[in-house]
């Protein structure tokens, strides 16, 4: 087929880029982000070593008795050797969202294979010998350390260096929920530089004399070049399995970064096992929503401890918030409302009251005023919140009695979003499988910005979150609620 210039991609239908001044800022200074970075967490690795170590031969702490050798320059190379072979220096470049809290559980293996070599050595290195409580406080501190230090060292080399730069690949509709996720998800510093599709419509078929062939290989390379891109993020749709490897093959052969968009992980999970058989890969795939007696009873433990130890803590705020409620407006403390559980059970969700008394029933009248998209019910400036209600809702203090529900086990702390019995109706087909798993206070609808997202992507996400679970998954979305609520993304 006739090769298109660069200027006919740019200005055709199959091409869409940003502002010529924003495709060329900082381009030179995006080819050196990879080694500032890993050279920058090697540093903040090699800190954190050192000062756990100091920490455990601080006579101020531990008593006299011990001290430092010149052999303990030893420990620096064995700090980046061991987190190099973890993997903790490679990950970052294969990714967008460059996160410290996925690397938790290597960084939990890396500070105890180090203390575990300085206890081995300890008498090499020290005039002295760790204590079982010394070894204990090496683990946590250089945990803690490493874990603070690498999230700092992230923020500030995001800071520094320009946005990466992303052309996304396939058909419309993908490229453009892809840009708009990727430019306004925190954590993730990408700017998309244009988009493209894996074959020409039929306007640029008639155009350039094309009859629906996939992107050439010099239009590809064309456009990388021109704007100077660093990434690819290809969305593949019904095109020949071929035909994307061909152009994953050129766009790696060019130095430049892949991503893809699997649409068989949105079926599957991205927990599945992968294994070889003789050359053949084949990927297992877990029953949806079916934990193990052993992970269904840790889930729960972790529920009536994480509740139980909320509603302890939290007792002089729930008193308080109720008082409040109670002086600023007639009605119950307490909002109980129906909602579907697990397999579709009825349960009545708490919640501290944030409306007038009678809410409900002026709900209908607010119906042409909703802001949000399939089937859900949201006001900006809803008149039926109170004074207080306001607060509580900014703050999502409104959600801390559902910690009574957790504990009663109607819900989890993490889980699919609860929904109400007319949004619930809704949704139909393999979408339903969401209810095989209990609602729960937060989750990544939650995280991924609650309200904002449609009806249809929300289903999809709590689908994903059934076919993916892991104790290590709810603790990051734990993790990962708190700045969301503190930055009050939930409104």
């Amino acid at each position: 087929m006739p090769s298109a210039s660069v200027a006919e991609l740019a200005t055709g239908p199959v091409w869409e880029t940003v502002p010529t001044t924003h495709r060329l800022a900082g381009a030179a200074g995006a080819r050196d982000r990879d080694r500032i970075l890993r050279r920058s967490l090697a540093v903040s690795d090699v800190v954190a070593a050192i000062l756990a170590v100091a920490f455990v031969l601080d006579p101020a702490v531990w008593g006299p008795g011990m001290g430092p050798r010149v052999t303990d320059v030893l420990l620096v190379p064995f700090v980046i050797l061991a987190a190099k072979a973890i993997g903790l220096y490679d990950r970052d470049q294969h990714v967008v969202r460059k996160t410290t809290l996925d690397e938790v559980p290597s960084l939990i293996y890396l500070s105890v294979l180090y203390a575990l070599t300085v206890w081995l050595a300890e008498d090499a290195l020290f005039n002295g010998w760790l204590t079982r409580p010394q070894v204990f406080a090496l683990v946590l501190t250089m945990f803690v350390l490493a874990t603070l230090g690498r999230a700092l060292v992230r923020r500030i080399v995001m800071k520094v260096t320009p946005a990466e730069r992303c052309l996304v690949v396939g058909a419309p509709a993908d490229t453009a929920r892809i840009g708009s996720k990727l430019e306004t998800s925190p954590g993730v510093s990408v700017v998309i530089v244009g988009r493209a599709p894996l074959r020409f419509d039929e306007h640029h078929a008639r155009t350039h004399g094309s009859e629906g062939s996939p992107l050439a290989d010099q239009d590809l390379t064309d456009a990388i070049v021109a704007n100077q891109v660093e990434r690819v993020i290809i969305a593949p749709d019904s095109h020949d399995q071929d035909e994307i490897l061909h152009a994953i093959r050129l766009i790696k052969a060019l130095g430049i970064k892949v991503s893809v968009l699997p649409r068989l992980l949105e079926v599957v999970g991205s927990s599945s096992t992968f294994e070889d058989v003789d050359g053949i890969t084949l990927l297992g795939v877990r029953q949806y929503g079916v934990f193990s007696k052993s992970s269904a009873a840790l889930k729960r433990a972790m529920d009536i401890l994480g509740a139980g130890a909320g509603l302890v803590v939290l007792a002089p705020l729930l008193v308080f918030m109720a008082l409040v409620i109670k002086l600023d407006s007639r009605g119950p403390v307490f909002f109980r409302q129906r909602r579907i559980g697990r397999q579709g059970e009825l349960f009545l969700m708490l919640k501290f009251r944030s409306m007038v008394e009678d809410a409900d029933a002026i709900k209908g009248q607010l119906r042409d005023r909703n802001e949000a998209e399939g089937g859900l019910f949201k006001i900006t400036d809803d008149p039926r919140v109170t004074r207080v209600g306001g607060f509580l809702r900014r703050t999502s203090l409104d959600e801390l009695p559902q910690l009574l529900n957790v504990l009663g086990g109607s819900m989890s702390l993490v889980g699919p979003r609860p929904l109400v019995p007319d949004e619930d109706a809704l949704i139909e087909g393999w979408q339903r499988r969401r209810l095989a798993v209990k609602p729960g206070m937060t989750g990544l609808w939650q995280i991924f910005g609650s309200s904002r997202i449609p009806m249809n992507e929300m289903v999809k996400i709590d689908y994903l979150y059934g076919a993916n679970w892991s104790l290590w998954l709810d603790l990051k979305i734990l993790l990962r609620t708190i700045p969301y609520v503190l930055r009050r993304r939930g409104i």
